[in-house]
C-alpha cells in the first residue's frame, strides 16, 4: 500500500478507473462526470497565476540577490542545458510526431454530454500577465533591495506550494480519471493511449543523448574526462528514480560528485546544490516533446515553430521557479502551456498525467546532468585562475 502514496502511482492507478469507467457509464452518469471534471478544472486554473507569481518572482530575487561571478556562470549554464535541451527536444518531435501513427479525427466518437451547472471561477489575472508581473516584481526587488518584499515573496512562496500541496495534488487524480473517463466513454483513448506509451519510451532515449551531449562538451571544454565523473553518477540516478525529487536525492549526489578526481571539491560544494533547484533539462526536454505530442492528439497539429521557440525559451525561465513537488516543472508552467500553446483543460489533465508517469526518469536526467555543470565550473574556474576555497567563499 505504500507504493499507492506516490502521485505518480495515483494518477496511473486514476487514469485506469477512469479508463474503465469510461467503458461502462451510461450517458446520465457522464453529465456527472463532466461537470465535476469542469469544477476541478475551474480550481486548477484559478491558481496557475498564483503559481506562477510565488515560485517565479521569489526565484528571481534568489538569484538576484547574490548574483556574484560563479554564481552567474552557473545560472547561465542550467538555463543554457534547459532550453537546448528544450530546442533539440522541439527538433525530434518536428521530426518524429509527424511520423507516428496519430489519428486526429478517428471516426465512431460519441460527444460528451454538456455540464449540469456552471461554476465559473476567473483567474485573478490572465496567465502572461502574471508571467510579466512576476518578472519585474523580481527584478524591481533586486533593483530596490527591497528586504521587507524579498521577505514577503518567500513567505507567500511556502503560501503557494502548501495550497499545491494540499489542494492541487490531491485533486489532481480525480480531475485525470475524470478527464480519462470522457475520453474512454467518447472512444478515443483506445485510438491514442499506445502513442503515449511510444512517446514515454522516445524521451527516456532523448534523456540519454542529452547527457552525452552534456557530458562530451563538458570534456571537451575542462580538458578532463566526463566519463570519471559520470561512472560515479549510479547511485544517484537510482536514487533519483526511486524518490522523483532532487532535493531528497541531493545527498547521495554530492557524495557521487566527490568521488570523482575531475571535479573541484569547493565548486562540487557549491554547484551541486545550485543546480538541483535550477537545472531541470530531463524535465524540459520532456515537456516540450509531450506538448508536441498532446497538440497533435487533441488538435490535430503540432503548435507553430514560432511559439514553440517562445515556449521553450521561457519553459528555461519557468524551470528555475518550480516546486519541488512530482510533476513541479509542468506546475509551474502551467502558464505557458495554456497562455503560449493554447492548451484547454483536457489537454493540461493529460499532460499533467503522462509527464507525471516518467517523471523520476526526467528527475535522474537532472541530477546526472548536475556533474556535467560542476564540470563546466571546474573549467571555467582553472581558465580564469579561481583559485580553490571553501564553499562560502565562492559566494
Amino acid at each position: 500500500m505504500k507504493f499507492l502514496k506516490s502521485l505518480p502511482a495515483r494518477l496511473l492507478l486514476a487514469i485506469i478507473i477512469g479508463i474503465l469507467a469510461g467503458l461502462v457509464l451510461p450517458r446520465e452518469a457522464m453529465v456527472v462526470v463532466v461537470t465535476a471534471k469542469y469544477i476541478m478544472g475551474q480550481i486548477i486554473m484559478f491558481c496557475v497565476p498564483l503559481i506562477i507569481i510565488g515560485f517565479i518572482a521569489p526565484s528571481i530575487t534568489k538569484l538576484g540577490g547574490g548574483a556574484t561571478r560563479m554564481l552567474s556562470v552557473a545560472v547561465t549554464l542550467a538555463y543554457a542545458s534547459s532550453v537546448l535541451a528544450a530546442l533539440m527536444s522541439m527538433c525530434a518531435g518536428n521530426a518524429i510526431i509527424p511520423h507516428l501513427n496519430i489519428i486526429t479525427d478517428p471516426e465512431g466518437l460519441r460527444d460528451l454530454p454538456a455540464v449540469a451547472f456552471q461554476l465559473d471561477i476567473p483567474q485573478i489575472m490572465p496567465v502572461m500577465s502574471a508571467l510579466v508581473f512576476s518578472m519585474l516584481l523580481g527584478l524591481a526587488v533586486i533593483w530596490t533591495h527591497s528586504s521587507v518584499t524579498f521577505n514577503l515573496l518567500q513567505e507567500f512562496q511556502n503560501i503557494v506550494l502548501e495550497i499545491v500541496k494540499r489542494v492541487i495534488i490531491p485533486v489532481l487524480p480525480f480531475f485525470i480519471a475524470a478527464t480519462f473517463c470522457g475520453l474512454s466513454w467518447e472512444g478515443s483513448i483506445t485510438h491514442q493511449f499506445p502513442i503515449f506509451l511510444v512517446v514515454i519510451l522516445v524521451v527516456i532515449v532523448g534523456h540519454f543523448i542529452w547527457l552525452a551531449v552534456l557530458y562530451g562538451s563538458a570534456s571537451i571544454y575542462s580538458g578532463r574526462s566526463g566519463r570519471e565523473v559520470i561512472s560515479h553518477y549510479g547511485p544517484a540516478y537510482l536514487t533519483a528514480v526511486g524518490t522523483m525529487s532532487s532535493a531528497a536525492t541531493l545527498g547521495v549526489a554530492l557524495n557521487c560528485a566527490r568521488k570523482s578526481k575531475n571535479l573541484r571539491q569547493d565548486l562540487v560544494d557549491f554547484g551541486i546544490p545550485l543546480f538541483a533547484n535550477i537545472h531541470l533539462c530531463g524535465s524540459v526536454l520532456t515537456e516540450v516533446f509531450f506538448v508536441m505530442t498532446i497538440s497533435k492528439v487533441l488538435y490535430g497539429k503540432i503548435p507553430s515553430l514560432g511559439s514553440m521557440i517562445l515556449f521553450c525559451l521561457l519553459l528555461g525561465v519557468f524551470a528555475i521557479g518550480a516546486p519541488g513537488v512530482p510533476g513541479g516543472t509542468v506546475m509551474a508552467s502551467l502558464g505557458l502551456i495554456t497562455g503560449v500553446l493554447g492548451f484547454d483543460s483536457d489537454g493540461t489533465a493529460l499532460m499533467l498525467a503522462i509527464f507525471a508517469l516518467q517523471d523520476s526518469f526526467g528527475t535522474a536526467c537532472n541530477v546526472t546532468g548536475d556533474g556535467a555543470l560542476t564540470l563546466f565550473l571546474t573549467g571555467y574556474a582553472e581558465k580564469h585562475g579561481i583559485k580553490e576555497a571553501p564553499h562560502e567563499s565562492v559566494l
